[in-house]
C-alpha cells in the first residue's frame, strides 16, 4: 500500500463529504476528532457511516476514518459506529505508545468479527507524536506491533500544546525547532524500522503551495513518502511531489538494467560512478511505487 496524499474531511459535513469524492487525494480521512465539536459527534459518526457503505469503491481512493483518541470516552462509539461501513482504516491520534496501537488492533479484531470482515482487513495510521510521553516510546514499536499498522506519521502542532510551547518553529529560520526535528526522526526511522510507511506532517499555510511543494519534497528525500493534507487544492501539489519524474524514473530502470547486465557483481560503474547494492535497492524501490501509482490512476 502506497498512498501520496490523505486530505482530512470533516465528518459531519455532507458538502465538504461530497467533494471529498472529486479530490484528487489517494486517500480520505473522515474526521471525528478535531473537527467535530462535542455535541456533533453523533451526527457525524452517522454520516461517515453512510458515506461508507454509499462508497465501497475505493479502487481510487481510499477511505479511513480518525476516530477519537483511546483515554476518551468517544474512542469506542467512534469505531462501534463506523465499522459497518468497512473503512479502509483506522486513523489513531493522541497516541502514547505501541501499546495503543495494539489497543486498537484488539477492538479491530472484535468488530470486524460483529460485522462479518475479514479479519486484518482495516489498516491502522497512527499519529506517533502528538503526546510528550510518545516521543520516549518509539522502542515499543521494535518490541512488536500489530500488523494493521500500515503508517505512521508525526504531529508538530498537538505536540506544541502538550509540550507548553508557544510555538514550534524558529522565530528567524522558520524551521521545526529541536523537539519536533527529534519527533520527525523519529518518526521515520521506526516507521523504516518495522516496514509502515513514514507519512509528512500537515503543512498548515494551506495557502502557500509553494511552500507546501518545497517541504514534501524535503520529506521526500529524508526518506518520508506522502503527506497529509488539510485543504483540498493541497492533495494535487503532494500527488506531483511524490510521484517519481520520467527523470528518476528513467534512471531506476538503467540502474537495474546494468546490474542485470552485470550477474553476480555487487559493484558496477554508471555514468562514472560506483554504484553498489543500496543503490540497486532504491532502484527497484521506485520503481515498486510507480507500479502502485499506477495501478491507483
Amino acid at each position: 500500500m502506497i498512498l501520496r496524499s490523505w486530505m482530512f474531511v470533516p465528518g459531519d459535513s455532507e458538502r465538504k463529504l461530497v467533494k471529498g469524492r472529486e479530490n484528487l487525494a489517494d486517500a480520505l480521512i473522515l474526521d471525528l476528532e478535531d473537527s467535530v465539536s462535542d455535541d456533533r459527534q453523533d451526527v457525524a459518526r452517522e454520516m461517515v457511516r453512510d458515506y461508507l457503505q454509499a462508497n465501497g469503491d475505493r479502487a481510487k481512493q481510499q477511505l479511513w476514518v480518525r476516530v477519537n483518541p483511546l483515554d476518551t470516552d468517544l474512542s469506542l462509539p467512534d469505531l462501534a459506529a463506523v465499522m459497518p461501513g468497512a473503512p479502509d482504516g483506522i486513523v489513531l491520534p493522541k497516541v502514547y505508545s505501541a501499546d495503543d496501537v495494539n489497543t486498537m488492533g484488539h477492538y479491530l479484531d472484535a468488530l470486524e468479527a460483529r460485522e462479518g470482515l475479514v479479519r486484518g482487513s482495516t489498516k491502522i495510521h497512527c499519529v506517533a507524536t502528538e503526546t510528550a510521553a510518545s516521543l520516549l516510546t518509539f522502542h515499543t514499536y521494535l518490541d512488536g506491533v500489530t500488523d494493521r499498522l500500515a503508517a505512521m506519521t508525526w504531529g508538530g502542532e498537538d505536540l506544541a500544546a502538550a509540550l507548553g510551547a508557544s510555538d514550534n518553529r524558529h522565530p528567524v529560520t522558520g524551521e521545526y525547532d529541536d523537539p519536533y526535528l527529534m519527533a520527525k526522526s523519529l518518526c521515520l526511522s521506526t516507521a523504516r524500522a518495522i516496514d509502515v510507511q513514514p507519512v509528512g506532517v500537515v503543512f498548515v499555510n494551506f495557502r502557500d503551495l509553494e511552500g507546501l511543494r518545497a517541504e514534501c519534497l524535503r520529506d521526500r528525500r529524508a526518506g518520508f513518502f506522502g503527506k497529509i493534507a488539510i485543504h483540498p487544492a493541497q492533495s494535487e501539489v503532494i500527488n506531483e511531489a511524490f510521484t517519481p519524474s520520467g527523470e528518476e524514473v528513467a534512471h531506476a530502470q538503467r540502474v537495474i538494467d546494468v546490474f542485470g547486465q552485470n550477474p553476480g557483481l555487487g559493484t558496477v560503474g554508471l555514468d562514472g560512478k560506483m554504484l553498489d547494492m543500496p543503490h540497486l535497492k532504491q532502484a527497484r524501490n521506485m520503481m515498486a511505487i510507480v507500479e502502485q501509482i499506477k495501478a491507483r490512476s
